[in-house]
């Protein structure tokens, strides 16, 4: 009997190892005080007999990473979305294993759940991550025991940290959503600005924006369905030019990170109302791209391919948060932030919460729960009528954008300024 220090993981370790019947046996520990107590204890069974010794060293059922592997994974996790299990396997590679993943199911007690919690939340794990972890933890052991590997879920009875406080949604008014949508439309050109003295020599100059008319005109339809009809995302990415429908937009199916479909988070499908700005931008991409066929989506790549996740990715910071920046919005939100643009239009509208709650495909204690402030908000107030109020928006943007340009145009053409190259 002896206790060693090794590496497993990445996560040193204290392991005792021993001889029993034969054969060569051993146990880690995170804790080399813990190794040495179990070390000595080995030593004092020793002493009174092999029943003594058994009962401390009997195989207690499988550890939590083989009850993984064995039958967690293949009859449960392999129903998941994929991103899903992406997301569960970080957590626990991350939070999890390194301290439960050897330890036997029938050891997860309340006390040692209790404890491993303890320490990561001590170790500055915040309240979502640690809700994570309890989310894929009682998956797992939720398993366990509907299969009678454990009696019950022990870290049901472990109370979970409370959240922290998150500021109410302030979701994006008409006006700052057009702002973007036009310049996403019509983009400024990019400025490379001079160079800076003690430096190489280098004039301000312009440079065209990036993509071409096509590119521009789909960005800002993005812009228009995200805000205007509430979908996620992944929603997007999934969406047929035969999904759009005379007055509503049938939403039926999501992207997986590969650009693949699946299933709507809810397992549901919608119908969205389709107001008629947004009509309007789906026609005229339409009509620029060459009328596609009804089962072709809305959003593809250069070779013809649906977005996966790292073509949004590139979207998100080349496109859209350039544009934000330029409209001055502060910080800059997500694109998945104007699904509560579409949400206060409808409350603005005076529409009851079940209806609302349907249109953005969650539930109504969600809906509540997000957007109470929103309800207050609009209680008392004049109801707008949301289409009028987006026109309203977009026929003064075009005009002020108007305005600026001939401004621009008129200063340059008495100054007499040239774009000048490097």
């Amino acid at each position: 009997m002896s206790v060693h220090r090794v590496v497993q993981r990445g996560q040193v370790r204290s392991v005792v190892r021993w001889r029993e019947h034969g054969q060569n046996r051993s146990r880690a520990f995170h804790r080399r005080k813990d190794a040495e107590a179990f070390d000595a204890e080995l030593k004092r069974r020793r002493q009174l007999g092999s029943l003594a010794l058994q009962q401390l060293t009997e195989r207690k059922g499988p550890t939590l990473g083989e009850w993984i592997a064995e039958r967690w994974a293949p009859e449960h996790a392999a129903t998941l979305a994929q991103s899903t299990r992406d997301r569960y396997a970080g957590v626990y590679s991350v939070h999890i294993a390194p301290w439960l993943n050897d330890v036997s199911l029938r050891e997860l007690s309340v006390a040692a759940l209790r404890a491993w919690q303890t320490e990561r939340l001590k170790a500055g794990v915040g309240p979502d991550t640690i809700h994570k972890c309890r989310t894929v933890l009682s998956s797992i052991l939720r398993h366990a025991a509907e299969s009678e590997a454990i009696p019950a879920n022990p870290l049901s009875l472990v109370r979970a940290p409370k959240p922290k406080q998150r500021d109410a949604v302030q979701p994006l008014p008409p006006a700052a959503v057009e702002k973007v949508r036009a310049l996403m439309r019509d983009p400024p050109p990019r400025v490379v600005a001079a160079s800076v003295t003690g430096r190489r020599a280098r004039r301000r100059y312009e440079l065209d924006p990036p993509g071409e008319p096509a590119t521009w005109q789909r960005d800002a339809l993005i812009v228009s369905i995200l805000a205007y009809s509430g979908l996620r995302p992944g929603e997007l990415r999934a969406l047929r030019w035969g999904d759009i429908r005379e007055n509503t937009i049938l939403v039926q199916r999501a992207a997986n990170p590969d650009g693949s479909p699946k299933a709507t988070k809810n397992q549901q499908r919608r119908s969205v109302r389709l107001l008629s700005p947004v009509a309007q931008d789906l026609r005229e991409y339409r009509l620029a791209i060459g009328r596609p066929a009804s089962e072709m989506l809305l959003l593809r790549d250069g070779r013809d391919e649906p977005w996966d996740k790292n073509a949004w990715q590139t979207w998100r910071a080349d496109r859209w948060v350039p544009a934000c920046r330029v409209a001055g919005l502060t910080p800059i939100p997500r694109p998945y932030d104007l699904r509560h643009s579409f949400a206060s239009l409808l409350l603005a509208e005076g529409r009851q919460p079940v209806w609302v709650a349907r249109q953005l495909g969650h539930s109504l204690a969600v809906l509540l729960e997000t957007y109470a402030h929103l309800i207050e908000e609009y209680a008392d107030v004049e109801r707008i009528d949301a289409e009028a109020e987006i026109a309203s928006v977009r026929q003064h943007q075009m005009f002020a954008l108007s305005s600026l340009s001939d401004a621009v145009q008129a200063a340059d053409a008495i100054a007499g300024k040239k774009k000048t190259p490097p």
